[in-house]
């Protein structure tokens, strides 16, 4: 079975607008099927984070106008940076820019850091939840509502009265929306009721394929059809052509080669191929692969020329 390879990338920890675009094109270029961005405030760990974040909405509209065929999306919005009204229209804005190319992944918020920082509130995690179930009920509600009707929802924390629901995505009905995560209960949950998509972040391949299971299970209790969610996964990806260039690789990300390989894939093309198939025996039909150095575009072009052609 033939796994789609999207690339994934971390600009929180120090990446401008032009150094997405420049990852999102060679991308494109060597035939990944999507361009994706993590969408954070705040660099982890020891990064600095210079010359600090970008706002993901809009460089995704950018990157949207400046390519043509690749898709593009989050891996995740968080639901604490934005109200989900004004959110339904950006995204359904930047899909029309793309001409039909975005996918939303959304996901309750984790790094109180990055909240402190900017002044976002970040309430306690049960009422994240239910703030982001709130947010897919709004979102699907408003890109489903027909044109020329209005859309109202009474919820806990949102209010939306006589809503034009405008303007519509250009995928109907709307951009696929993409769940993810390990929690054993209110995320499959969420998922069977919302997801086109599940995501399961840098889980190892018998915990996401555990995963998967609870989200086919939370299917059958709503009688949906499990098979109506693609699974994928996502995980860190260190390629070299030898084992010195593995190692020159993982050290400008500082990692230990080691590490890399317990925890992701890393090695020569042949190496990674067998262990993202891993992923593919869990049950994942596309792998997420997050690519730290951003300014290394020749371990994308690796990854396009060596990697992908193991797993078609």
């Amino acid at each position: 079975m033939e796994m789609k390879l999207r690339i994934f990338v971390e600009p929180q920890q120090g990446a401008s607008y032009d150094d997405q675009l420049k990852v999102a094109q060679c991308a494109e270029e060597e035939g990944f099927d999507a361009f994706f961005r993590s969408d954070h405030f705040l660099a982890m760990g020891s990064a600095e984070g210079s010359p600090g974040p970008t706002e993901t909405w809009t460089t995704l509209g950018a990157i949207a106008r400046e390519t043509s065929t690749i898709r593009l999306g989050t891996l995740v919005t968080c639901a604490t940076f934005r109200l989900p009204g004004p959110l339904a229209i950006t995204v359904a804005q930047v899909d029309a820019m793309s001409g039909g190319r975005i996918e939303l992944g959304l996901g309750a918020g984790w790094f109180d850091d990055e909240h402190r920082a900017y002044g976002i509130p970040f309430p306690p995690m049960k009422e994240r939840f239910d703030r982001l179930e709130e947010q897919l009920k709004i979102l699907t509600g408003m890109w489903k509502t027909p044109a020329g009707q209005f859309f109202d929802f009474e919820g806990t924390h949102y209010q939306l009265t006589n809503s034009p629901a405008l303007p519509k995505p250009l995928q109907h009905p709307h951009p696929p929306i993409i769940i993810g995560g390990g929690g054993p209960v209110r995320t499959p949950q969420l998922a069977a009721l919302f997801a086109d998509e599940f995501n399961t972040p840098f889980l190892q391949p018998d915990d996401a394929a555990q995963q998967f299971a609870r989200v086919d299970q939370a299917c059958e209790r709503v009688d949906r059809d499990p098979a109506s969610i693609q699974h994928t996964s996502a995980l860190i990806v260190c390629c070299g052509e030898d084992e010195g260039a593995v190692a020159t690789r993982a050290k400008a990300i500082g990692w230990a080669v080691e590490d890399l390989k317990a925890f992701g894939a890393c090695g020569t093309p042949a190496q990674v191929a067998e262990r993202i198939s891993q992923w593919r025996d869990a049950g994942a039909t596309t792998a997420y692969l997050q690519v730290l150095d951003m300014s290394d575009l020749d371990h994308v072009r690796l990854i396009g020329n060596e990697v992908a052609p193991l797993l078609s």
